[in-house]
């Protein structure tokens, strides 16, 4: 054993002639790491103690119980000490992923270098590590934008990670040659393609009361716009193509969004894609938008008449009753669970029917809640097993 504990650790020797003391190093991955072990006089591995320098102990922060299960296992020092090499690899290879090694000097002087060209005003953020930068513009309407850069140890060779708050991917054309500056003007070339969809998004957000989001993001495509009497239209805007007809959906009462859904099918050819998307809104569904001037948006947010929340897991209501004189509103999935625990309720494929919660008026169709869908030139008629007609 002696001659095999040499030749794997020659730097761990023993410190008195009964051999119950070993003091030296172990070599892992080229790097050495000082230890003691202090057996008992029947030399077993299960009664001895390990004593390591605070390197050692950083690298094995995490192990400590494999390392005790080890000993404890171990018939001899010999076989305690490879299998304890083992877990070393193990540590020293997790450690290096988590903590890749520090990229060269050249890679902060050229960083420094190419934020200089680009201009200090620019940057907003960088970390002590210079690895992670977040930079700022201004499109041609004033909006503010940032870009979150993560930069690789490798870099400019590989190309970093770049996060906006587009509508759309933002896809980064890279070369080793590529920097800070060439990635900065993608990024203005891309908020200025972008600039007709958030002129679009701007004035539906300054001019009517949006339900949802309640604070939209600049990659937010959707919104939900009060319409009154508890009704509202969903429309979901093409960043490419924002003043061409969205798809659109109407929430709210039978007796309210059917007309609308009509208006909207029989004036489709008045749409002008050289029109704002707003003003073709107005000019299709021949409506006007509730002002933000004249009303509160606490006007549009009735809670709902089951649950008694506004919101309900970020969720609004947004079914109806179709009853004229209730006109309540309810979550989609509070209406479901409702109805589903009726027992004079009835099912027809995915439509639930049954009274209303809230007034309980029995009609002909007992309750029914409506979403009219509009996608290009098509009128659809949405179903969905939660969302009952």
């Amino acid at each position: 054993m002696e001659a095999s504990l040499l030749r794997q650790c020659p730097l761990l020797l023993p410190q008195n002639r009964a051999k119950t003391v070993y003091e030296g190093f172990i070599s892992v991955q080229g790097r050495d790491f000082h230890l003691r072990i202090e057996l008992p006089e029947d030399l077993q591995m299960k009664n001895a103690r390990l004593l390591c320098s605070w390197q050692l102990k950083t690298i094995l922060n995490g192990y400590h119980q494999i390392v005790q299960q080890r000993m404890q296992h171990s018939p001899d020092l010999m076989s305690f000490l490879m299998e304890l090499k083992m877990v070393l690899e193990v540590a020293l290879k997790k450690k290096q992923e988590l903590c890749p090694p520090p990229p060269p000097p050249q890679f902060y002087s050229s960083l420094i270098e190419e934020i200089g060209i680009l201009g200090w005003d620019k940057l907003v953020f960088v970390d002590t590590c210079l690895s992670t930068i977040k930079l700022k513009a201004e499109d041609a309407s004033g909006r503010k934008h940032l870009i979150t850069l993560k930069l690789k140890a490798k870099y400019p060779a590989e190309s970093p990670d770049c996060f906006v708050d587009f509508p759309v991917p933002f896809s980064v054309s890279w070369t080793p040659q590529s920097s800070l500056i060439s990635i900065y003007g993608q990024f203005l070339a891309a908020l200025e393609s972008l600039k007709a969809f958030w002129d679009v998004m701007d004035e539906i957000d300054e001019k009517t009361w949006v339900l949802e989001p309640e604070k939209p993001t600049r990659s937010a495509t959707a919104r939900r716009i009060a319409l009154g009497n508890n009704a509202s239209i969903h429309i979901e805007v093409d960043p490419k193509h924002p003043t061409m007809l969205p798809e659109t959906c109407f929430l709210g009462a039978d007796h309210v969004v059917k007309p609308l859904g009509i208006k909207l099918s029989r004036n489709i050819h008045l749409w002008d894609p050289e029109n704002s998307l707003l003003q073709n809104l107005k000019d299709v569904l021949e409506i006007d938008f509730p002002a933000r001037t004249n009303l509160e948006k606490s006007d549009f947010s009735m809670d709902c008449g089951i649950c008694y929340s506004y919101q309900l897991d970020g969720a609004i209501p947004d079914q109806v009753c179709d009853n004229p004189q209730c006109a309540q509103p309810f979550h989609q999935i509070c209406l479901y669970e409702w109805l589903r625990g009726l027992l004079t309720s009835r099912q027809s494929f995915n439509i639930i029917f049954g009274e209303c919660p809230y007034c309980s008026k029995v009609r002909k169709s007992l309750i029914k809640f409506h979403k009219i869908c509009l996608a290009f030139n098509s009128v659809l008629w949405k179903i969905d097993k939660h969302i009952v007609y």
